[in-house]
C-alpha cells in the first residue's frame, strides 16, 4: 500500500509490530516528539531563586531577610565598589544587594552584573569558609546568574564556579550547601555539555552524600530537582556509569510521599527511559515499575504526569519490557487515565497503549480483557485532535498484529465507525494511517472469507463516500491509498467462489480460504 512510505517514519517510534521483521527492536528514532518533551510548566529546567527553604529563621546570615523595613537599593556602580572592597562587611553589602536585584521577579540586570566583571570576585568568595555570609550571598548571586540564558550559564562555569559549588555542598551549614545544590541544578539544566562537565568533577557522589534520613523535605526538593537535571536530554545521553549511580536514589526518593519530590524523580526516569531498549533495561532491573505504575495514579497531577510518561516509554521498548508494565497492572490503570479531565493526561494514556497494541497478540488479549477497546472507541470519538491521532495509531498497531478474533472483536466495539468519521481530519498523515488500518482489516476478512461483508459495513456508516471523496485529496499519496482500496475491495469483480487480490505487478485470482465466519 502507498501509505507505507509516509508513515513509516511514525512507526518507527513504536515497536514495528509486523512492519519490518528486522527492525522490530531496533532504537526509536531520535526525534523531538511533543509527546515525550517536558513541558517546562511541568518541570522547570533552571531556576532562580528568590527564597530558599533550609535558611534559619533565628539566626539569619542576612539580616534583613526577616526584615520588613524597607531599604534604599543600592546601584550597580554601588555594588561594583562595595564588592571590589577590602572591608568585609562592604564586599557582604555590595553582593546582598547583587543577589536582590538578581532575585527580581522581572528582568532582573543579569548581564549588567556579569559585564560589571563581578562574577571573578563572587567566585573566590565561595571559598571562604570562615566568612559563611559572604559566602552564602555570593553563592545566591551566582545562582541566579546561571539561571539565565545559556550564555549566562556559560559565564558562571567559565569563571570557575563549578568546583566551588561542588565543594559547598559539604558545608555544615545547610542553607550554603542547599543553594549550592541549587546553583548546580542550574548549571545542569543548561544542556548535556555542562551536564557532563558536572558529572566528570564527580559532582553525583557529593550530591548523594547529602541524602540522609534527616535531610529536611525542603533540601530534599531542590536535592532530587538536580538530580533529574543530571538525567535529562539525550543527545547523546547521560553516561552509562553516571546513570548507574543515580537510579538507586532516584528509587529511594520514588518512595517517599513529598509530592515535589516524587514529581522530579518521576521526571527523572522518564528522561532515563527515553532510549533505546538496553537503557530502558536498565531502570526496570531496578524493579520500580509497579511503583511508577502506583504513581500513575497519583492524586497530584504534576506525579502521574511524569510516571505516565515514564511508563509509557517503557512499554515502548521491548516485549518483555512491555509484559513487566503490563504484569505491575499498567492495563488497569490505563482506562481511568484515558477519561481524566486534563486532555494531556488523555493524549498520553492513549500514546501508551498505542504502544502496547504494537505488541503480540497475547499482549492484545490482555488489552482487551483489560476493558481498554471501550475507552479507546471513546477516545476516537470524543477526545481532542491530538489524542485522537494517538487512538488511531493504537487502532492500527492493533490491526497490525493482532488475531483473526481480536481485529474482529475490535470492529464490533466501535473502532471502525470511528476511526471512518476520522477520514474527514485535515491531517494527510492521521488519514493514511486510518487507511492502512482499514487495509488491515480487509486482510483479516479476506482471511475468513468476509470482505464483502467489511465492504457492505463501511459502506452503511459511510465510510466508502468518505475514502471516494478522498481520491480528490491534494496529497497524492492519500489519493492513491484511497484509490487502491476502492479498486480493490469496492468493485464488482467477485466471480463464483473467486475474490480479487492486488499484488505488486497485477490482480490475480485466488481461491478464498475457508476459515471461521465472524459477524463484521
Amino acid at each position: 500500500m502507498p501509505t507505507k512510505n509516509v508513515t513509516d517514519d511514525r512507526i518507527a517510534k513504536f515497536k514495528n509490530k509486523g512492519k519490518d521483521p528486522a527492525k522490530l527492536r531496533d532504537k526509536r528514532i531520535n526525534v523531538c516528539v511533543e509527546l515525550r518533551k517536558a513541558n517546562k510548566d511541568e518541570s522547570f529546567m533552571k531556576r532562580r531563586n528568590v527564597t530558599l527553604s533550609s535558611l534559619p529563621d533565628e539566626d539569619a546570615l542576612s539580616p534583613d531577610y526577616l526584615s520588613n523595613e524597607k531599604v534604599t537599593p543600592l546601584t550597580i556602580g554601588d555594588i561594583i565598589q562595595d564588592v571590589n572592597s577590602d572591608s568585609r562587611e562592604s564586599q557582604v553589602r555590595g553582593c546582598q544587594a547583587a543577589r536582590k536585584l538578581l532575585s527580581q521577579e522581572r528582568n532582573p540586570p543579569l548581564k549588567e552584573i556579569v559585564d560589571a566583571g563581578l562574577l571573578t570576585r563572587f567566585v573566590a568568595f565561595l571559598g571562604m569558609d570562615d566568612e559563611p555570609t559572604l559566602q552564602f550571598e555570593a553563592a545566591w548571586a551566582l545562582t541566579n546568574i546561571a539561571s539565565g540564558t545559556s550564555w549566562h550559564t556559560q559565564q558562571v562555569v567559565d569563571h570557575g564556579a563549578v568546583p566551588g559549588f561542588i565543594s559547598l555542598l559539604a558545608s555544615p551549614l545547610l542553607h550554603i550547601s542547599e543553594q549550592a545544590v541549587w546553583a548546580l541544578g542550574n548549571i545542569a539544566g543548561d544542556g548535556p555539555a555542562y551536564r557532563d562537565v558536572l558529572i566528570e568533577c564527580s559532582v553525583i557522589p557529593a550530591l548523594l552524600s547529602r541524602i540522609c534520613p534527616d535531610t529536611p523535605v525542603g533540601y530534599l526538593r531542590n536535592l532530587t530537582w538536580t538530580l533529574s537535571n543530571l538525567c535529562r536530554n539525550k543527545n547523546p545521553f547521560p553516561p552509562l556509569s553516571a546513570v548507574q549511580q543515580l537510579l538507586p536514589p532516584l528509587v529511594q526518593l520514588l518512595h517517599l510521599g513529598d509530592k515535589d519530590v516524587l514529581s522530579d524523580a518521576c521526571w527523572a526516569i522518564s528522561y532515563l527511559t527515553d532510549g533505546d531498549n538496553d537503557r530502558i533495561d536498565i531502570v526496570v532491573r531496578t524493579g520500580i515499575v509497579p511503583r511508577l505504575v502506583v504513581l500513575m495514579s497519583h492524586d497530584e497531577i504534576s506525579v502521574l504526569t511524569p510516571a505516565l510518561r515514564s511508563v509509557g516509554n517503557i512499554v515502548s521498548g521491548s516485549d518483555v519490557q512491555t509484559q513487566l508494565a503490563i504484569d505491575a497492572g499498567v492495563l488497569s490503570t490505563l482506562p481511568q487515565l484515558m477519561r481524566h479531565t486534563k486532555l494531556s493526561v488523555q493524549k498520553e494514556a492513549a500514546w501508551a497503549l498505542s504502544n502496547i497494541a504494537a505488541g503480540p497478540c497475547k499482549q492484545i488479549q490482555q488489552l482487551i480483557t483489560c476493558g481498554l477497546l471501550a475507552p479507546l472507541v471513546e477516545l476516537l470519538k470524543n477526545g481532542d485532535f491530538k489524542t485522537q491521532r494517538e487512538a488511531v495509531w493504537a487502532v492500527t498497531n492493533f490491526t497490525s498484529g493482532g488475531t483473526v478474533e481480536q481485529v474482529v472483536q475490535l470492529v464490533q466495539s466501535g473502532a471502525l465507525e470511528a476511526i471512518l468519521n476520522l477520514l474527514q481530519v485535515k491531517d494527510s498523515k492521521v488519514i493514511l494511517v486510518i487507511l492502512e488500518a482499514i487495509n488491515n482489516m480487509f486482510m483479516v476478512a479476506e482471511k475468513i472469507g468476509e470482505t464483502e461483508k467489511l465492504s457492505l459495513l463501511i459502506e452503511e456508516l459511510g465510510g466508502l463516500d468518505r475514502i471516494e471523496m478522498l481520491q480528490n485529496h491534494d496529497n497524492d499519496t492519500v489519493y492513491q491509498a484511497a484509490h487502491g482500496l476502492i479498486e480493490k475491495y469496492f468493485t464488482d469483480t467477485e466471480i463464483e467462489g473467486l475474490k480479487v487480490e492486488a499484488t505488486d505487478d497485477a490482480f490475480t485470482f485466488q481461491t478464498p480460504d475457508v476459515a471461521r465466519t465472524f459477524e463484521f
